[in-house]
């Protein structure tokens, strides 16, 4: 018997090894099917092209996709021009330079990013309008009474959306860039400035070729926000790609043409994420440790400092100051509106749909997370990426992957129950709210996966191994050790995607049923019946909401600035 208990150990540890390797198993299934799910509107979208007569594209081609691609592309070319200049212009001044205001600039400079564009676009239009507060003061001042006496540019223009879209866009650039110039070593600056350079020369020769990576995220970030838009470019009488799947679907009836312009936007997405990553593949910079510290600030004096005030100040007056001055505005005038039942029914629907679609992303992003870390398969990490592909989709696009399938499925059901028991189902999800819940889970899937990802990266594998070893299996070791771990990750990505999901408005618009409104639907609705007044308490209550985690990712970066300089 003595010779017997030596070999029952290594028994029960390999039933112990099979069971974790079947729960193992299980989990990897588990996030393969999810990424499928989420992935599910881009593969429906393909079907749906493909079954589309080739008429449809023929009379689409003569007549809508010409002026609809050339608008599109102009529109995406000023954008990515003014964001990449003022973003990398800012974060250099904000990070080399020492000017009055400079600590408030460095934070407040991302509070654009709390205004989504569809509502920077009404402020801007009622700053600027004929009656608005600037053209009402111009003519007072120069005694002018009509408007043919004076020229005024008009905001309704491409011009008008480049320089709306762009100024609540390009924080992400700044963001992007700053993040690099922080990290960019003392040392280089130190030893360009012995050799003669200057604060001009050492940007443009060294901090700009190191920066170029970054400035290529962040622009990349604000074009996938304008190919999204659909309610700036409506407003402001631009008639984009985005613009045409809307119109071809709704006010033609037409959605296999709509589904085949939606599939050369989504072409176009694809190819701009692959060059950008294709061109910066093998650009990698790291530095030591005694040089992880910026460069020391450069103090400016007399005019210079206030070129570098005014050079910050007016971005921030206009993607924040604009509106958050019209729609407080217009809120105090309107306090009545609070007491409307349909504002409560718009603010109860968007945190039931910004909630569940925070926890769905959350929780489908944890397990694919984890079942990636349990086993680094190939086909496991493409069926995520494509399921990460959801950020770059447009809303739009999205709302027509999941009408078909979720249709399908309705009818299906309804026929089945009818058959059998004689009870109509009706369109249980394509027409209720779960589709825009479904619709919002894989346009920020992406977020969430990448917030988790970053979480996992930072807890060794080594806590998994002893665990396996002590007997635990994957479950019991996620319970236990990785997801108390992970708190702040998770809390993080909630946050994130629940605020841009109550921002969300191109695939609500499409897919909300009759007598549902988001804040972002009834601001919209109000702006369509040229009543903007009326939803400024709704749009200021998104705009609110969207400060949160703008505030926190500003705290975290001035945090970062602090342990740099230290």
């Amino acid at each position: 018997m003595s010779r017997a208990e030596p070999v029952a150990a290594p028994r029960s540890a390999l039933r112990a090894r099979r069971r974790a390797v079947g729960s193992e198993r299980w989990f990897v299934l588990g996030a393969a099917g999810l990424a499928l799910v989420v992935a599910l509107p881009i593969l429906s979208l393909g079907w749906i092209a493909v079954s589309g007569s080739g008429g449809d594209w023929a009379h689409l081609l003569r007549t809508v996709l010409p002026d609809a691609t050339r608008t599109t592309a102009l529109l995406m070319l000023g954008v990515a021009l003014t964001t990449g200049l003022l973003g990398t212009l800012l974060a250099w001044i904000v990070t080399g330079f020492d000017f009055p205001g400079r600590r408030v600039f460095a934070w407040a400079l991302v509070l654009p990013l709390a205004v989504p564009t569809y509502i920077a676009a009404y402020c801007f239009n009622e700053l600027l309008h004929y009656v608005g507060p600037v053209q009402t003061g111009l003519r007072a001042l120069m005694g002018y009474r009509t408007r043919a006496e004076y020229s005024f540019p008009e905001i309704r223009s491409l011009g008008g959306a480049i320089l709306i879209l762009s100024s609540v866009l390009y924080p992400y650039v700044y963001l992007a860039t700053r993040a690099v110039f922080l990290m960019q070593g003392r040392r280089m600056a130190e030893v360009a400035r012995t050799l003669g350079a200057g604060p001009l020369r050492l940007f443009a020769t060294i901090l700009l070729p190191l920066a170029r990576p970054a400035i290529a995220v962040g622009v990349s970030l604000a074009l996938m926000e304008v190919v999204n838009d659909i309610g700036a470019v409506e407003f402001l009488g631009v008639q984009t790609l985005t613009f045409a799947v809307y119109s071809t679907w709704l006010n033609r009836g037409d959605l296999q043409g709509a589904t085949q312009i939606a599939l050369l936007m989504l072409t176009v997405i694809v190819a701009l994420v692959w060059l950008e990553r294709f061109a910066r593949r093998r650009q990698g910079f790291t530095a030591g440790r005694g040089g992880m510290a910026p460069p020391p600030l450069v103090r400016l004096r007399g005019p210079a400092a206030l070129g570098a005030f005014t050079l910050c100040f007016l971005p921030l007056a206009s993607g924040f100051g604009v509106p958050l001055f019209i729609l407080s505005r217009y809120a105090l005038s309107r306090l009545g509106d609070v007491a409307d039942p349909a504002l409560w029914r718009a603010l109860w629907h968007t945190v039931l749909v910004a909630g569940a679609s925070a926890c769905l992303v959350v929780g489908a992003s944890f397990l694919v997370t984890y079942g990636l870390r349990l086993r680094r398969s190939r086909s496991l990490a493409a069926l995520a990426r494509l399921g990460s592909l959801g950020y770059a989709v447009p809303g739009t696009v999205l709302a027509i992957g999941l009408l078909v399938p979720l249709a399908a499925f309705d009818n299906a059901l309804d026929a089945w129950m009818r058959a059998w028991f004689g009870v109509s189902t009706g369109l249980l999800l394509s027409g209720s709210g779960l589709a825009i819940v479904l619709a919002c889970t894989a346009r920020f899937t992406a977020m969430g996966h990448g917030t988790l990802e970053s979480g996992f990266a930072k807890l060794s594998p080594h806590l998994d191994m002893a665990a396996r070893t002590l007997g635990r299996g994957p479950g019991s070791v996620l319970a236990t050790i990785l997801l108390p771990l992970m708190r702040p990750a998770v809390l993080t990505g909630f946050l994130l995607v629940f605020v841009d999901a109550a921002k969300e408005l191109s695939a609500t618009i499409l897919l909300r049923p009759f007598d549902f409104d988001t804040l972002a639907t009834h601001v919209y609705a109000q702006a369509s019946r040229a009543a903007f007044e009326d939803g400024a308490i709704a749009a200021l209550l998104i705009v609110l909401v969207g400060i949160t985690p703008v505030l926190l990712l500003t705290r975290a970066l001035l945090k970062n600035e602090q342990d740099l300089r230290r």
